[in-house]
Parts: structure tokens; C-alpha cells; sequence
């Protein structure tokens, strides 16, 4: 009875909850704390989709069981989306499947797609669902890179050639959380002529596909011909709509997995509440100028910070994607490494940062920056840094 149960043993602690439990201690105790640590929009959901929400919430008839898989219209809604955005036709009906978010839709395709033993191919560093997903179903993780230079597919090659057995899946991750990278179209063309030469599933992550900045829309994997045969891809409305805590995602793509998804999905839920649903179809079939105004907000923000904290002594790549900036620790306090750096940033700067390590050891000597605060608060926060780094003898640069 003291041994420890099976899965939990294949989950090691949470590295980034260290850091949030410092956080809450610190405002538990009055601190004013600047969290850029975790990916929560900090912008409200557009009017006439909570409105949507109200309104059928208070049909008596709306109260009951949903449907696993997604009612009708949201599919067709989504559908709609992909055809609209990128030009890929979907059949609402076998290739569309609804999710409490892509994070929920990527752990019920590990559960419906995996056995002990399988080997899936995940990026190192990788949001954690990319890789705990599959491990609490059983699967092996073999990590290839996140930088999708000529290195990541000499290690794609490598791992077809030399584990036991032949890798099944590979996960995809562009804009990458955490290191903001993208890709283009060529990059996926030439990826889904891999997968089918060497008989892989692809499971793409699009969550981060409205935030894209300097005018370079990002790509859809299902854009390339033939890519359905191989591929399928999760999209979220958490991002877009700022609608995180309302968990609406999708799984679109290949019929043979949507289809596995869909019923393993029909054992374990009933789906969203229906005016949840009912509110996401407003907010895909609306306006979409709010889609426009938050790319804007969040670029805006990308700028003020690397430019803040860069004058503070820290320099950051500026993202071509996502809310996230994915920073080296500055050269001078790098032997420190991520976790013990953001714990001092929390303790002597009142400034909140994800260690890199938590999304796997290749993170390590980066902190991922989420701009989910405003540009004002950011420039407080790089004041902040810039007294700890003095503090720590680093001097910011002359101006």
C-alpha cells in the first residue's frame, strides 16, 4: 500500500507550480507581484459573446446533457473558420471535434491512440501536455528539438532509424509555447511528406494561430495537399477570444483519429455546457475585429518590453508569435540556472516569470515571459529588474 501509484510515479513534480506557490505566498502577504509567469489573457471576452451566453443560459432547456463531440452549428462554425482563414475544407460532421480546450483534446487522443510501449516524438523544450499526455497514457516520450532547423530533422531520421519500436507519432508545436518560434508552409509540406514516408501520425498544436505579429500570418498544417491523411490539428479559443477559463478548443483533420478521439471523448464527458458552446459559435460566426485589436494589444506589448527590459540589461528576442517571449537568463547570472533565477526574480524583483526547465531539460537557461499584463505594468516590472540586476552587479547599458 506505500508504493506509489503507477502513473503518478511517471510524473515528476510540477517544476512551475515551485514558483506559483511563491508567488501566492508573496501576494498572501501583500506583495505587489507582476505575473508574467502564466499564459492567463488579462483581456475580457468581446460583449456579444457573454451576451450570447446569458441569453441561453436562461432557456430551461439549455441545463441539461450536451453533446461529447460538439453541437452541430459549433462544428460548422469552426469548419467555417478553417475554410475562411485558411482555405481548408472540413466535413463538420467526421472531421471536426470539439474539445474543453486543445489541452483536454490532446490528452484524449493519447488515451484513444496509445498503448504502452509507443513511442511518440515530442519537442524538448514543449508545453508539458505535449509530452505528459501520452506518458500518463502509457506511450514513451523520444525528444527531438523545438528549432526547426536542419538539426531537427537529422534527429527525426535518428529516431526512426535507431529506437525500438519505430516511433508511431510526432507532436508539432508552431507558434511554439515556450520558445515562440513559427514556421512556414514549406517547413509542414516537407513534414507531411515525412510522416508519410515513414508511416508517422502528426498531431499539430495551432493554439497560438491569431497571434502572430509584423504582418506574417501564421500557417495550418492542412494547408499542405494530402495532409489530412496524416494529420491532425488542435486549435483554442482561449487566446483568440481571450476565453481561457471557458476551455473551448478543437480537433480537426484526419477522419480515423477524429473518429478515435471522438469516442474515447464519448466514455469520459458530455461535452461543454451548451452556452458555453452556444457563445463560441457567436464568437467564431461575429465581428472579428477583436481577433484584430488583441494581435495589435499583444504586439504593442512585445515591443514595450523588449525594448524596457533590454534597457534594464536584459536582452530578449522579440517574438514573431504568440504571448510569449522565450528569454535567455542574462550571460552573467546564467550558472544560476532557470529555477533558482526566477525564484529571485519573484523574491528581489516582485516579478513572476516561468522557469525554462519546466517545459523539459533542453529549457534550461531560459525563463518564458507571458505579456499578459499592460504596457505600464511592464515597464514597472523592468525597473524592477534592472534594480536586481544592478544588485547582482549587472550593469544595464549605456543609452
Amino acid at each position: 500500500m506505500e508504493d506509489e501509484f503507477y502513473r503518478i510515479k511517471r510524473l515528476p513534480p510540477y517544476v512551475i507550480a515551485e514558483v506559483n506557490a511563491m508567488r501566492h505566498a508573496a501576494r498572501q502577504a501583500g506583495r505587489d507581484i507582476i505575473d508574467l509567469g502564466m499564459g492567463n489573457p488579462d483581456l475580457p471576452p468581446p460583449d456579444h459573446v457573454i451576451d450570447k451566453l446569458c441569453e441561453v443560459a436562461r432557456k430551461p432547456d439549455a441545463h441539461g446533457y450536451s453533446q461529447s463531440k460538439g453541437i452541430p452549428g459549433l462544428r460548422r462554425a469552426q469548419a467555417n473558420y478553417y475554410a475562411n482563414r485558411f482555405g481548408v475544407e472540413l466535413d463538420p460532421e467526421s472531421e471536426v471535434v470539439v474539445t474543453m480546450g486543445s489541452k483536454e483534446g490532446l490528452a484524449s487522443l493519447a488515451t484513444a491512440i496509445t498503448a504502452p510501449g509507443d513511442v511518440v516524438l515530442a519537442p524538448n523544450p514543449s508545453y508539458p501536455i505535449h509530452t505528459f499526455g501520452f506518458i500518463i497514457a502509457g506511450a514513451t516520450i523520444r525528444s527531438v528539438p523545438t528549432t526547426p532547423d536542419e538539426r531537427y530533422w537529422h534527429s527525426l531520421d535518428r529516431a526512426m532509424a535507431f529506437t525500438v519500436p519505430r516511433p508511431s507519432i510526432l507532436v508539432v508545436n508552431y507558434p511554439s509555447n515556450p520558445t515562440a518560434e513559427t514556421v512556414d508552409l514549406a517547413f509542414y509540406e516537407r513534414l507531411v511528406a515525412w510522416a508519410k514516408e515513414n508511416k508517422v501520425w502528426i498531431l499539430s498544436d495551432l493554439a497560438y494561430s491569431e497571434l502572430y505579429y509584423d504582418g506574417n500570418p501564421t500557417r495550418s498544417i492542412l494547408e499542405v495537399p494530402g495532409a489530412k491523411d496524416v494529420a491532425v490539428e488542435f486549435t483554442s479559443m482561449s487566446k483568440t477570444y481571450s476565453m481561457a477559463g471557458w476551455r473551448m478548443g478543437f480537433a480537426v483533420g484526419n477522419q480515423r483519429l477524429i473518429a478515435a478521439m471522438t469516442r474515447v471523448k464519448s466514455y469520459l464527458d458530455y461535452g461543454a455546457f451548451t452556452p458555453i458552446q452556444a457563445a463560441a459559435c457567436a464568437a467564431l460566426n461575429g465581428p472579428q475585429d477583436i481577433v484584430e485589436r488583441n494581435r495589435q494589444l499583444y504586439q504593442k506589448r512585445r515591443d514595450v518590453m523588449v525594448e524596457a527590459f533590454g534597457r534594464a540589461g536584459w536582452e530578449i528576442p522579440s517574438p514573431k508569435a504568440s504571448m510569449f517571449a522565450w528569454a535567455p537568463l542574462p550571460p552573467a547570472l546564467k550558472e544560476m540556472g532557470s529555477l533558482e533565477f526566477s525564484k529571485q526574480l519573484l523574491t528581489h524583483a516582485e516579478v513572476a516569470v516561468a522557469p525554462g526547465v519546466g517545459y523539459g531539460e533542453d529549457g534550461e537557461g531560459y525563463v518564458r515571459i507571458a505579456m499578459v499584463e499592460n504596457e505600464q505594468r511592464l515597464r514597472q516590472a523592468a525597473r524592477n529588474v534592472k534594480r536586481y540586476l544592478t544588485s547582482m552587479g549587472v550593469n544595464a547599458p549605456v543609452s
